[in-house]
């Protein structure tokens, strides 16, 4: 049964999505699993109303975004800026790196993850 707040078109776009993943989506996937055995339920191209998230953890009301050449652009910004003006406004916590940041420094990427998301994590135990 398809979701009812979800176009059509916007479910089949985020299907194909997933199968044509970047470097840098595939590299923050890496790092995203590996907060799994701390609650992280990360899904990859999720449909949030109009938009496609790279990364959602539903649950948590958590996006993480990351950005390629086409997000550096006037358009691009503006696009951006209404998106996480929608995605906040329906109380979505959203985290933006660029395609550089995550494949040049993913231990500074997962750090920054973590702290945004941290209070939604369970406890390491040793």
């Amino acid at each position: 049964m398809p979701h009812s707040n979800v176009p059509a078109r916007t479910r089949t776009r985020a299907q194909t999505l997933r199968h044509e993943r970047t470097k840098a989506e595939q590299a923050m996937w890496d790092i995203l699993r590996d907060f799994r055995p701390r609650g992280a339920r990360f899904r990859r191209e999720t449909p949030v109303g109009p938009y496609i998230a790279d990364f959602a953890w539903l649950s948590a009301k958590i996006i993480v975004e990351v950005d390629g050449d086409s997000h550096e652009t006037e358009s691009g910004r503006r696009h951006d800026a209404n998106r996480d003006a929608f995605l906040r406004s329906h109380g979505f916590t959203v985290l933006r790196f660029d395609n550089g940041q995550v494949l040049d420094g993913p231990d500074h990427v997962a750090v920054t993850i973590e702290a945004g998301i941290a209070a939604h994590l369970r406890k390491e135990t040793a």
